[in-house]
């Protein structure tokens, strides 16, 4: 259905999709600008988090949120699941990401969840870049397209910046005309603690992803902006002593690594000199406690 580009448009767009397939990847480049934390490692998004995308006359209000997966047995994995169901209650239209040529039990999972919804989901398939044989897309687009209930399909590479116009022309159509709800130049609704911590966490993450579980996590203590300078303190928090004693590595090598690389980042994003300073602390159990995630940050919020 063709929109007028000069009508105003505001709408909500939950990306939705099983961990680790390219759903916070695609927001940073619908957005032009590095806003969700990337790594290799599944569940590496933890919240629900806004980003807004101007384009023609319309605002686009994405929330990208946690990979949808079956392992709940911690608060912390109960949480992220539940961040998925809240944020697609009450959107314009949901984005379910799934990747090439794909469809895993996971996959299925995310499906049956938006199956019982009637808001307009699009399906955009990932990665078609990395197809070998492109014969195959337009066959596995047609069977997709006839067995879930989807009411468009995008093939896309949210990491080449291939047809990601058109993935928003589509979604254009799905919202709904309204004012703009944001600024033009405001990026998201989140604190700018909120994305420090978020930053440091991700430089953990892709260093040690292999050898630091998932417990593990980064509180802001101090954020103080002057005329000059940002000056952050950051507490990490692990579970036991020897998740500590790797984070910290040799001689305090590793978590120097991290700090380097975490202002460099604070720096381009916020447009600021940052000064940095980091500890690590244990914290027994902090994943599996309902109270410690909540004082931690880890709560309903609504959009």
């Amino acid at each position: 259905m063709p929109v007028d580009n000069q009508v105003e448009r505001c709408g909500y767009i939950a990306i939705v999709g099983r961990p680790n397939v390219g759903k916070s990847t695609l927001l940073n480049h619908i957005l032009g600008q590095k806003l969700s934390i990337t790594s290799r490692k599944p569940q590496t998004t933890r919240h629900n988090l806004l980003g807004i995308k101007n384009y023609n006359a319309s605002q686009f209000l994405f929330v990208d949120t946690p990979g949808l997966h079956n392992n709940q047995k911690k608060a912390l994995n109960r949480y992220m699941n539940h961040a998925v169901t809240t944020a697609i209650k009450d959107v314009d239209a949901i984005v379910f990401v799934i990747e090439k040529l794909q469809w895993l039990p996971e996959d299925e999972l995310v499906a049956k969840r938006l199956s019982g919804s009637n808001i307009p989901v699009i399906l955009a398939i990932n990665k078609v870049d990395q197809i070998d044989n492109k014969e195959l897309l337009l066959p596995h687009l047609q069977k997709l397209s006839n067995t879930l209930n989807v009411n468009d399909v995008v093939p896309i590479s949210a990491l080449q910046n291939q047809n990601l116009d058109r993935l928003l022309d589509v979604l254009q159509t799905y919202l709904p005309e309204n004012g703009h709800f944001y600024p033009e130049d405001q990026l998201t609704d989140k604190s700018s603690r909120f994305l420090a911590a978020e930053i440091i966490r991700e430089k953990i993450t892709r260093q040690l992803g292999d050898e630091l579980p998932y417990q593990m996590t980064v509180e802001i203590e101090n954020f103080k902006e002057t005329e000059k300078v940002i000056h952050i303190d950051a507490l990490i928090l692990v579970e036991r002593e020897g998740q500590k004693r790797i984070l910290i590595g040799d001689k305090g090598a590793r978590i120097k690594q991290i700090g380097q690389q975490s202002r460099e980042d604070m720096e381009e994003l916020f447009d600021f000199k940052v000064m940095l300073k980091t500890w690590v602390k244990v914290k027994s159990g902090w994943s599996d406690d309902e109270r410690a995630l909540r004082s931690l940050g880890y709560h309903d919020t609504n959009k």
